[in-house]
Formats: C-alpha cells, sequence, structure tokens
C-alpha cells in the first residue's frame, strides 16, 4: 500500500510516517518512481508506535523498545521492560518534581492573598 493509505488506515499524518521513517521506526520498500510502499503489517506497526507516543516516550527510546517487536526473545523483552521501568521512573520523578513547583505555587497565591487581604483592608480604613 502507499503512503496515503497507511496514512488512512493507521489515523496518521502522510508527515508523521515520513517521520517515523526518518527516526527509523518504519520502513518501506520504493517503487522505480520512488513512491513509498508498505505492507499490512505496518499499520499495525504505527499504531504501536503511535501507543509508545501517547505513553510518553520519545522516538529514540521507541526505537530502542523495537527489538523487542522486530525479533522477540527473552534478551530483547528484558531489554525492554526494563527501559519501560526507566521512562516510568522518570516521569514519577518529573510528576513530583511537578507537585512541588504547584505547592510553591500555592504558598505564594496564598501569602499574596494574605498581603493584598492587608492592604484591602488598610485602603478601606482611609
Amino acid at each position: 500500500m502507499r503512503i496515503g493509505e497507511l496514512a488512512s488506515r493507521a489515523g496518521v499524518s502522510v508527515r508523521s510516517l515520513r517521520y517515523y521513517e526518518q527516526q527509523g521506526l518504519l520502513t518501506s520498500t520504493r517503487s522505480v518512481g520512488g513512491q513509498r510502499h508498505y505492507t499490512d503489517d505496518q499499520v499495525v506497526r504505527v499504531e504501536l508506535i503511535q501507543w509508545l507516543y501517547a505513553a510518553g516516550l520519545s522516538s529514540r527510546t521507541i526505537a530502542e523498545m523495537l527489538p523487542c517487536v522486530d525479533t522477540p526473545n527473552a534478551e530483547n523483552s528484558a531489554a525492554a521492560l526494563k527501559r519501560l521501568a526507566q521512562e516510568r521512573d522518570r516521569l514519577t520523578e518529573h510528576i513530583a518534581g511537578l507537585v512541588h513547583t504547584r505547592d510553591t505555587l500555592d504558598e505564594l497565591i496564598a501569602a499574596s492573598a494574605r498581603t493584598h487581604g492587608q492592604r484591602l483592608q488598610s485602603d478601606a480604613a482611609e
């Protein structure tokens, strides 16, 4: 199938497919005229790539995960699971940092409200 059909069947843009190829996540064969051609199996691969992106993984990390799909074996599966756990831990740390930042902002808002509230009361008394 050609790139437009793959894009339609997988629910992504043609531009995304070109990017996936550029990143080494997807491959195609080329016709004599240079048109990309894909197999039916690549619809599932694009859906997997989309799922991994939705999970917050970068294209580099996804590329590290694909050997588990392309050549399933115990070693590749273990490496993929380890990498997924690392990504989860990275996200957990990021979330903790965001929670800390939000809490600090809440403290700033509360302090500003107290100061602002005192000024309003002073202005009203005058």
